[in-house]
């Protein structure tokens, strides 16, 4: 009886999450499959056009790009972060949180003024002599990639740094005393018991990249179109509810078929996980 109460406390939870998510996604998907078209002939003729062929892979490749240098740049830090004492560690959390503080059209901004043709990397490319006329550094993937990197970075440094502080130094020790090397013993003991921490992190910047419209939009540009802009020109602009439902819906099978692949790598570098 005692744990039926209990149970019966998560179907407020349940209900919200019915009316708020569930509903909302399943008359999204359905919207798809409305009207007098074939089964999937939306989805068909989104991919029969060229255009919107070359947007679907841009937005895979640059959230794929992003994660996979927020993973590079947030390994290190988030090891020096969970290797420094208490009172330095969580100073240094606190430097890595504060962008999160800072609205995301704000930071898209600051990269505007920075990589501009008279930013601050064009000005000092030139004042050293290595570049005589500005470089374009806005309005193409480089820029959005370099704004998704410095916007969901922090995400990774967390979760890693959330894993990492709970792995005993003792286990260092212990490889290093059987003779492993320290950067060998690195990969064979922290590498494998950070991964859910690095799996966590991969999935919340991925999801973050494929899905964020303020940056692509500022830094990217229309010759930078991603799937997240393309919605709103679809909705907003061309008033194709239907197309931008079937955007919405592509992105949600993307964003849950990643996860999958990326759970089934990490389970495969760490069987034992």
């Amino acid at each position: 009886m005692r744990y039926s109460s209990v149970y019966l406390l998560c179907v407020p939870a349940l209900v919200l999450v019915g009316l708020l998510l569930a509903a909302p996604l399943y008359s999204t998907v359905a919207q798809t499959f409305g009207g007098e078209v074939a089964l999937f002939g939306r989805y068909g003729a989104f991919f029969e056009n060229a255009f919107n062929r070359d947007v679907f892979f841009r937005t895979l490749k640059i959230a794929l790009i992003t994660t996979v240098i927020a993973a590079a740049l947030g390994y290190p830090t988030a090891y020096f972060i969970s290797q420094a004492g208490p009172k330095w560690r969580s100073l240094l959390i606190l430097c890595a949180v504060l962008p999160l503080l800072t609205s995301s059209v704000v930071r898209s901004f600051s990269w505007i003024v920075i990589l501009g043709r008279k930013g601050s990397v064009n000005t000092l490319l030139m004042k050293l002599h290595v570049i005589d006329a500005p470089l374009r550094l806005l309005f193409n993937e480089i820029s959005v990639v370099i704004g998704l990197t410095y916007l969901f970075l922090p995400l990774m440094i967390l979760s890693l740094v959330g894993v990492m502080e709970n792995i005993e130094d003792d286990l260092m020790d212990a490889a290093t005393s059987l003779g492993a090397p320290r950067i060998k013993a690195f990969f064979a003991v922290i590498v494998p018991l950070s991964l859910p921490g690095l799996v966590v992190g991969a999935v919340l910047v991925f999801t973050g990249s494929l899905t964020s419209f303020t940056t692509p939009q500022l830094l990217g540009g229309d010759g930078s179109t991603v799937l997240s802009t393309l919605i709103f020109r679809q909705a907003m602009v061309l008033f194709d509810w239907d197309g931008a439902a079937t955007i919405a819906t592509m992105m949600v099978v993307l964003t849950l078929s990643v996860i999958t692949a990326i759970n089934m790598a990490a389970r495969r570098l760490n069987p034992a996980a």
